[in-house]
This record gives C-alpha cells, structure tokens and sequence, in this order.
C-alpha cells in the first residue's frame, strides 16, 4: 500500500519553479531517497508533502497528495497525524532535558500522560539516549540532537517519516546510527520493531520514509531513489536499476600527474566525461565498447611525462550516473 501519494506537485516563488510537476508513491516498507544538489528542489518537495506549504500550479494539472489515503489538502489535520517531520534545523527546547523535550512533543500531539510516558522511554531507548534523559538539549552533540529531533518525530507512531537530510553536519559514526536507525524502522523483516514503533499489527508493513540527501554512499541504502534537479525528477529507481545506465562504459584510472592524465582522456574519441574521485579518475565512454577503448588509452596515454599505475572497467557508482545526467538536466531546463 502507498502510504505517500503525490501527483503534480508544483511550487511556485514568484518566477521561481522550485518544484515541477513532481509525481511520489511510496509504499510501508520502502525508504525513498530524493537525491540532488542543493537547491534541486528536495525540501520544498518534503515541505509540501507535509503541509507546512501549499502547491501552486496551473488548474489543469491539479495537485493531489494523500498520507495514508487520506488527502492532505482538505484534510490537512488529520493528515498531519500520520505524518513524524524532522527538517534540516529541527528546533529543540534547549533549556529543557532530553525527556522534557520528548514529553513536550509527545503532549502536543494529543497523547495522554499514561500514553507518553511509557512511550517517551521507549522512543528513547530506540534511538540510543535512554541514558541521557536528564540532560539538557543544549548540551548535547549536533548527532544526539538528530537523534532526539528522530524520537520527537517518532514519538505519535506516524505511518509516514519526512527526513530533510538529517545528517547533514554530524560525525561519519553518528550517520552510521542514524541509518541503522531508519533501515530498523522500514526493514522488511523488522516486524517487531515496525509493532513496537508504531503500535501496529505484527503483520503490517510499517513505516513508509522520504528521506532527503545530498550523499550518494547514503542514496545506495535506500529501496528506491530519485535525483532531484531544477525541480524535477529526472530519473527514479533502485539503486541497481539507476547505476545500470552506465553499465560497461565507466573505467578507472590511475597515475600520475593526475591534471594532465585528466586533459589528455578528456581528449579521447570514446572517452564523454572524466571526473576527479579523490586519488583516481573516472572515464565514462560513450559506448560499452569498453575493450577497444582501453586498448587505444593504454597505447596512447602514457608519455615520458605520465605514468599509467591501472586502467580498467569496473561497475558505475551512483555519482557517476548523476554527472552524466548533468548534460541533460541543463538542456531540460533551457528548452
């Protein structure tokens, strides 16, 4: 069942299009990921999708959107009871402890003291600060902030989880938790942490997540993705499916002196790209004709000034699929 549903999404700022006719499904279960850089579009889609923005578009192509079936335009409350938020600059009480800070949400909304109190714990416990009740917000990490923005979030047993890139800014441990955290809430076979969470039957699916992000390492842990630019999605799919478009036609290279190794690639007939990965080089071809280009780079390449250490074709990484769809993007946007 698609817990998210959205059809011509459209946001307007003026002249601005920051969001173009965006269309979402996203099932219990499944980790979505909006992927793109800053200023594609990502959270103003995630403000729409929870109401705290309202589409703009033309009337021909109205814009829908339902939270567990139910229409979040003209049903905006009881849509949002469905809906855990946790935005890019998520504002805690910082003069209240941890455990205020989750009483506070857990009171706003709507759940009784015998409710909420039980379930703060439990929530905290989740999400790894258990301990760590009686300290202020204020004196806690940029991560163990995220983490107490995810239990406040978390803390009404919400179908639906928007997260505007929460891990934006904090240590590579804590983003590691911090997915640990999203994977145990929408695994397939985590049916008794998707009852404990979200105070459903054992056999339901559980929580359905938007997550937004500009890391491509974390757009690989999602079920589906889409890469967000200019406003649009311009590709959606498994992670699999997505690098499948670049199937035999990327290859690594090494040595050294890296600028003039890139120039002279560059200059290639077969060679459509060549992008800088830390110590190395991508080439993307223009082709899968991968044996014939090697061929002629390995002949080529090398020089009394340049030294070839490994020329060879391996399995395209996401970032590679976006830098070839930069070209495209472009286009779009001028036509």
């Amino acid at each position: 069942m698609a817990l998210i549903e959205a059809d011509h999404l459209q946001r307007h700022f003026g002249p601005i299009q920051a969001v173009r006719d965006v269309n979402l499904q996203v099932a219990a279960g499944e980790i979505y990921g909006l992927v793109g850089p800053d200023g594609a579009g990502k959270t103003t889609t995630i403000r729409l999708l929870c109401g705290a923005l309202k589409p703009t578009g033309r009337p021909e192509q109205a814009t829908t959107v339902h939270i567990g079936g139910i229409d979040l335009l003209r049903q905006t409350e009881q849509a949002r009871l469905h809906i855990g938020y946790l935005p890019q600059r998520f504002s805690l009480y910082e003069d209240l402890t941890v455990l205020e800070n989750i009483r506070f949400f857990a009171e706003a909304r709507g759940l009784p003291a015998a409710e909420w109190q039980p379930r703060c714990m439990e929530i905290l416990n989740f999400v790894g600060l258990s301990e760590f009740t009686n300290r202020r917000a204020g004196f806690l990490s940029g991560g163990m902030k995220q983490k107490l923005g995810l239990a406040a979030a978390l803390v009404h047993r919400p179908k639906v989880l928007l997260l505007d890139e929460p891990t934006t800014g904090v240590d590579p441990v804590t983003r590691q938790d911090f997915w640990q955290l999203i994977i145990r809430l929408a695994a397939q076979d985590g049916r008794r942490e998707k009852s404990l969470l979200n105070g459903n039957d054992p056999q339901e699916n559980g929580t359905a997540v938007l997550i937004s992000t500009p890391y491509m390492d974390e757009a690989a842990r999602c079920t589906r993705i889409g890469f967000m630019s200019d406003g649009q999605i311009i590709r959606e799919g498994t992670p699999a499916q997505i690098r499948s478009i670049l199937d035999g036609r990327v290859l690594e290279l090494t040595g050294a002196p890296l600028p003039l190794l890139r120039r002279l690639a560059q200059a290639d007939p077969d060679v459509e790209d060549v992008q800088m990965f830390g110590d190395r080089l991508h080439l993307r071809l223009r082709s899968d004709q991968t044996e014939q280009a090697i061929e002629r780079l390995r002949t080529n390449l090398p020089t009394e000034h340049i030294h070839v250490e490994r020329l060879r074709s391996i399995p395209p990484q996401l970032e590679d699929v976006f830098m070839s769809l930069l070209p495209e993007i472009s286009a779009e946007a001028q036509s």
